[in-house]
């Protein structure tokens, strides 16, 4: 399968390079968003879930100041389209929320845990990629389509072209919309920073703390390979595209719907049509990254399921992923880092959805775990 362009080429190894340093990082780290979440339910301990919220505004700062200097244009990505499928995004986020605490983990830990040599993991986003598949073109994609995406909002009917923060607040106050992204990043990544770095004990943990600064930078290196370095003339078409990346427009970070087309891709691989993209490399990148952190530190283990009851919340875990995680248009690093950095509307809502349904799961677990002792 070879790439016909010299940006395809470029998009496919930065975005490789790029998730291959976010596994390793993730590994050593142990950053994980579920992790997170259940850091603070269960035990309120905050150190993870400011690595998290770390991550979020060094990725918001990145995003906006490449998009404020004209290199980038957010407001072509998916996350920014002026419809709002409010149902979808908190619907979809809460069953992704409730899926990752079945299975332990969401999408970017099972590929952390593949690299260090989980068989479970491997099991989950096979099922995990399959159920995304069939949200994505299959039979859960036409229940998506018919009951859920309908519920919309046209926010061009209040007279707005996309669903960024930044645009809502030029719209009613009349601020250029350059200042107006200045203000709003600062209004969301300021107070973010301030909470984080207030502990002592996390500013005394340099692997967190550095682990988040160098994963928010990851997610505003992808959005510049896809949006900058791979932005230019087809010159089949003479059209000025976006190269190699599966939805054909600027992306960054974000790994269900890839995990959906690389598993199409190991299917379909003498379908001349289809190819390596950002979104595959990055899948893989991860993996690989993981592996490499693994083997050097002698941690790769190979890990099974533990029972019976285990394998059955993993598997629904990893099918309500999928959904999820389609239906939603990201998981924990695609809206809860990639789609939050652009300051999209939708974002938060599917990030609301994702939080809530993980605590009300974590909650229920607890609950069934202190009735069953």
């Amino acid at each position: 399968m070879e790439l016909a362009t010299q940006p395809a080429t470029v998009v496919i190894w930065g975005g490789f390079a790029l998730a291959f340093v976010f596994g390793a990082v993730a590994n050593r780290a142990n950053f994980c968003t579920m992790g997170a979440v259940s850091d603070v339910v269960n035990m309120g301990h905050w150190g993870r879930m400011r690595m998290w919220l770390l991550a979020i505004a060094v990725a918001i700062v990145g995003a906006n100041l490449l998009g404020h200097a004209g290199l980038v244009d957010l407001s072509k990505s998916v996350y920014q389209r002026p419809t709002l499928n409010w149902l979808s995004l908190l619907l979809g986020g809460g069953l992704f929320g409730v899926g990752m605490s079945l299975a332990g983990g969401c999408a970017n830990k099972n590929l952390i845990r593949v690299g260090g040599g989980s068989v479970r993991s491997l099991v989950v986003l096979t099922f995990l990629a399959i159920s995304a598949y069939m949200t994505l073109k299959g039979l859960f994609g036409q229940w998506r389509a018919s009951w859920l995406d309908p519920v919309s909002l046209d926010l061009a009917r209040f007279g707005l072209k996309d669903q960024s923060l930044a645009s809502m607040l030029a719209s009613s106050s009349g601020l250029a919309p350059k200042t107006a992204l200045l203000a709003v990043m600062a209004a969301v990544a300021v107070p973010l920073l301030l909470f984080v770095f207030m502990d002592r004990r996390f500013r005394a943990n340099p692997t967190q703390w550095l682990a988040g600064l160098t994963i928010g930078a990851i997610v505003t290196g992808g959005w510049y390979v896809s949006g900058h370095l791979g932005f230019g003339e087809n010159p089949d078409t003479l059209e000025t595209v976006y190269f190699a990346t599966n939805t054909r427009t600027i992306e960054s970070l974000s790994f269900v719907a890839p995990l959906a087309y690389s598993l199409e891709l190991l299917l379909m691989w003498t379908d001349k049509s289809l190819h390596l993209s950002f979104g595959i490399a990055t899948a893989l990148g991860v993996v690989l990254g993981s592996a490499a952190w693994a083997l050097a530190t002698r941690s790769f283990r190979w890990e099974g399921f533990a029972s019976l009851q285990d394998l059955r919340d993993q598997l629904v875990g990893a099918m309500l992923m999928g959904f999820g995680g389609v239906t939603a248009m990201g998981c924990t690093v695609g809206q809860g880092l990639t789609g939050v950095s652009t300051l999209a509307l939708g974002s938060f809502v599917a990030l609301a959805g994702i939080v809530g349904g993980a605590v009300a799961t974590l909650k229920y677990i607890t609950w069934r775990a202190e009735r069953e002792a």
